[in-house]
Order: structure tokens, then sequence, then C-alpha cells
């Protein structure tokens, strides 16, 4: 996605009380499932989620 797009979509989110980052990942296609590099870009959107996401612990019981 052309940088000027993803930062105009950053620029109104931020303010709309939601939880939001930008990062410029160069050479990067827009088709991330398929092209190079996808590796890197997942890792980076894991680890935004990781951030973020609360998830109860589970405690089995016997």
């Amino acid at each position: 996605m052309p940088w000027a797009i993803a930062n105009a979509t950053y620029n109104q989110q931020k303010g709309d009380n939601l939880v939001t980052e930008i990062e410029k990942i160069p050479d990067r296609g827009h088709s991330i499932t398929i092209d190079h590099g996808w590796r890197e870009v997942a890792d980076k959107s894991l680890a935004f989620v990781r951030r973020f996401l609360t998830i109860p612990e589970i405690t089995a019981t016997p």
C-alpha cells in the first residue's frame, strides 16, 4: 500500500481511541502471503497483537 494512503488512514484512526500503530517496511509488496519477506511482516503483526491481546489464564483442574 502506498505510504501516503497508509499514513492517512493511521492519522484518521489514531484519534478514535483505537489501538493503532504504523510501521514502514520497505521493499514489501501488497500480496503479503506470497511475497518475499512475508514472515517478517507476519512476525511484526503477531508482536503487535501479543502486546495488546489479553487472554485469561486457563487453569486446568484434575
